[in-house]
């Protein structure tokens, strides 16, 4: 079984370098999914209200395969949900539908400045830190001005911020701004979800090289840059092969190498994405 290492975040708690992503599978899908990935040697998972597997997700959280305190268990709050007592609601919700007595990291999905109510979630989830329901708290998809505004208004910064991340997307200001912040970056889509990165022959010689696959290569890219890529997959040799990226280390050529290429998003942007 593969050992990940792990970061520690600005509240003391800490997060393991790479996490199993289970969007978009089924409750059936994602329990097995989570079971082989717990067994390979994955204790970081990632799910949402959005993604409509939290049941499944918690039915192998719940297996005993990993004892529940070695698993980091993410839950996102729905656009649809956003306000301070609509936040503890469906927290209440997610929690029942992963059978957990504690979420050990939840996020507020995506901000909806046009909603404008992220900051009473954000009052919200702090009050669920507070009280143990939570370990600790984040946001995905924000902006640095979205995350200035929940420092000035609350005193409270994120743990984590995760965003669309990847080769096509470097983030370098944002990831710069985490930095001085103290905020963890997560990777959605690490692997640049409809884009030809991993046929890209520059990605190909680089894994060559190394005698790892594409895939691995970019993975890495995202570890040796501080950040937690959480690709997702059912196939547990797929789910083998992304765990194991801690052997090998890209030289600066080669991280250059990796992100040598146009930029484009294969999701949202945050100032105007709406998910409800």
């Amino acid at each position: 079984m593969i050992s990940i290492p792990t970061h520690t975040l600005n509240d003391g708690t800490t997060l393991p370098a790479l996490g199993l992503g289970t969007w978009p599978l089924g409750d059936d899908e994602a329990q097995q999914a989570v079971l082989s990935a717990l067994e390979a040697g994955y204790r970081l998972i990632d799910t949402a209200t959005n993604y409509r597997n939290e049941t499944g997700v918690g039915r192998a959280v719940a297996s005993g395969v990993v004892p529940r305190e070695e698993i980091v268990v993410t839950t996102k709050l729905p656009g649809r949900h956003h306000g301070y007592e609509e936040t503890l609601a469906s927290f209440e919700e997610s929690r029942a539908r992963l059978g957990l007595e504690y979420v050990d990291l939840y996020l507020i999905h995506w901000p909806l400045p046009r909603v404008d109510r992220y900051v009473d979630s954000w009052k919200a989830m702090i009050k669920l830190r507070e009280e143990g329901l939570v370990r600790s708290i984040g946001v995905s998809n924000f902006t640095a001005g979205h995350i200035e505004r929940l420092e000035k208004e609350t005193g409270v910064l994120p743990s984590v911020n995760q965003i669309e991340l990847h080769p096509f997307l470097p983030q370098d200001d944002l990831r710069a701004f985490h930095e001085a912040k103290g905020v963890l970056t997560e990777s959605w889509s690490p692997l640049g979800r409809g884009t030809p990165l991993l046929r890209d022959p520059a990605v190909a010689r680089i894994a060559e090289a190394h005698g790892v696959t594409p895939g691995q290569v970019v993975l890495r890219w995202h570890t040796q840059l501080g950040a937690v890529p959480i690709p997702k997959s059912a196939n547990p040799e797929r789910q083998r092969e992304n765990l194991d990226v801690f052997g090998f280390e890209l030289s600066e050529e080669e991280m250059a190498a990796v992100a040598d290429r146009a930029r484009r998003r294969v999701g949202g942007d945050p100032e105007v994405h709406e998910e409800f």
